[in-house]
């Protein structure tokens, strides 16, 4: 059975993005550039929501950099109720229910899955009990009343053991946590 890792990029307080933040909440670095270039070379099936999907593929020209050419090359399943078709590279639109479709492909593919963005499908993966590797990249900024994305709006608890942690361009914090299935300590 293959993996489920959950990547979602946060500021301080919670927020997957901001009405007036650019992209990488304008913390973009080597170290960063780095990581996302290794994460995309290594074999893997993406899993994006609708938005996160029309986000990407319909960069304009001039931001299509490295790593969205790489990402053109995998594969990639965008679950929606809305979308028809899909026009970037490798990419397959599904209407079947994400949860157990996202169970089928961990038993059938042949590579491991990857969330990117996709704070709705990331939120059902995670109550479902599907993600194996929840990674959070925490930028260093409170975005404060121009957040939007909550990632942490209505998610189930859960017990996580710390897997891994990394500091990028000594600002950027990246922690991976694993499920461990056991409930939250409780009073």
């Amino acid at each position: 059975m293959q993996t489920l890792t959950v990547d979602v990029f946060l500021s301080v307080d919670g927020w997957a993005g901001g009405a007036e933040s650019p992209g990488y909440f304008g913390y973009f670095g080597p170290d960063l550039e780095e990581w996302i270039t290794a994460e995309l070379a290594v074999p893997q099936l993406v899993v994006l929501g609708r938005r996160t999907y029309e986000a990407l593929a319909g960069l304009p020209e001039e931001a299509r950099d490295d790593s969205w050419h790489r990402m053109t090359k995998l594969d990639k399943v965008v679950f929606s109720s809305t979308l028809e078709t899909a026009s970037w590279p490798n990419t397959h639109v599904c209407h079947a229910d994400l949860v157990t479709e996202v169970t089928r492909l961990k038993h059938d593919s042949d590579v491991p899955l990857r969330t990117m963005g996709s704070l709705s499908v990331a939120r059902q993966l995670c109550a479902a009990g599907l993600v194996d590797r929840l990674r959070l990249m925490t930028f260093p900024l409170l975005v404060g009343t121009s957040g939007r994305g909550p990632f942490f709006a209505d998610v189930a608890s859960a017990d996580l053991e710390l897997a891994g942690h990394r500091v990028l361009d000594r600002r950027v914090l990246l922690v991976e946590y694993r499920p461990t299935g056991r409930d939250i300590p409780r009073v």
